[in-house]
Parts: C-alpha cells; structure tokens; sequence
C-alpha cells in the first residue's frame, strides 16, 4: 500500500515538472527550459510579447525570427503552448495553404474586377479559345 502511495506521488510530481508553458505568461527562466529556447531566442519571444500577447501559434511564427514550423513543433512537445494550445502542424499547413489561396485568388480578383468595368484584361486571349463574339 505505501509503494503504491509512493509511485502515485512521485507521479505527480513527474506530471507537475512536465506541465506546460504559455508563451505569453512564461518568465525568461520557463522559456530557457524548454529545450532548444536559449537565452537570444528566449529574449526575442519576450521583446514581441511586449508588443502584445500572441494571439495563436501562426502570430509567434510570424513575429518571432527563428521559429518555424519544425521548431514550434519541437517547442510545443517541450512544454510549450500559446493560449493554452499545443502546436498542430497539420492545421499549421492547411492555415498556411488557405493563406496562399487566398493570396493568389484577391491578385486575380483585381482583374475580375478591371474587366467587369469594360477595361480589357491585361493579357490577350489564348490562342487555342477563339475570342467570343
């Protein structure tokens, strides 16, 4: 019964020395122990926190130099979180892939919009389409 009570305690204890780290309340001292965060990275994070919270794992990227999407993977199974959630790397690539959707469909937007106006499109017709009458 005692090695039970033990086990359970020093279990506890593991879970609590594993618990995560929100980027945005970690002091410097949390940031360096996760691993891979050292002391310039760790400084940069805290540099953009001052700015303003971050609001998910695709604003740290984004503002912080030297972390990606291999590095927030890594990080997140160190610990370390952004408002409470884990990086995902699959939402990661399907948010970044919406992003340059997006990105290429408002270029092509412009010229929708240029030839809803009667203003001739900025590249002739195909060839192999004969232009309609």
């Amino acid at each position: 019964m005692l090695k039970k009570l033990l086990i359970s305690i020093a279990l506890l204890f593991a879970s609590a020395a594993f618990a995560a780290v929100d980027v945005n309340q970690a002091s410097e001292a949390e940031l360096n122990g996760i691993h891979g965060i050292g002391p310039g990275l760790s400084e940069r994070i805290l540099a953009e926190r001052d700015k303003g919270e971050f609001k998910d794992w695709a604003d740290l990227i984004g503002r912080v130099k030297g972390i990606g999407e291999k590095t927030a993977t890594k990080f997140s199974s160190g610990g370390m979180t952004v408002q409470g959630k884990r990086f995902n790397a699959t939402a990661w690539a399907r948010a970044q892939a919406k992003a340059k959707a997006k990105a290429d469909g408002s270029s092509h937007g412009a010229a929708r919009s240029k030839q809803a106006e009667g203003t001739p499109p900025s590249q002739p017709p195909s060839p192999s389409m004969p232009p309609k009458p």
